[in-house]
């Protein structure tokens, strides 16, 4: 079974996606609140995928993106982006984002995404 670590500050973001993917056969492995959390999580849970959101208190998800790739080169990170965060998706494209999902979340979007990770894994 696949293992997703969930990282959003929001609470509700983290619950909804957590349904979504619960729903679709993936494990959720754990959840952060921010990079610096995520980033530790990372490293102790090592996750098949993460979902990481952009803008986040403390760490954003793109330093947490940053450093994990460091440790972690084949890690499979979906970044999480609200409308008019296209710079910030283009850095994470560099950085080695394996895929974006927009909110609001469509349940479609965030499947597809997690399923081209799963490929990738091959």
């Amino acid at each position: 079974m696949i293992s997703v670590l969930i990282v959003d500050d929001s609470r509700t973001s983290r619950s909804i996606l957590k349904d979504i993917l619960e729903r679709a056969g993936y494990k959720i492995a754990g959840e952060a609140i921010n990079g610096k959390e995520a980033v530790e999580m990372y490293a102790k849970l090592l996750p098949d995928i993460v979902t990481m959101d952009i803008t986040m208190p403390e760490m954003d998800g793109i330093e947490a993106l940053r450093q994990i790739r460091q440790g972690y080169p084949d890690a499979r990170i979906v970044m999480i982006t609200a409308a008019g965060q296209k710079e910030k998706m283009l850095e994470a494209v560099k950085l080695g984002a394996t895929e974006f999902v927009s909110k609001p979340f469509m349940e479609e979007s965030v499947i597809d995404a997690l399923e081209h990770c799963k490929k990738e894994m091959k």
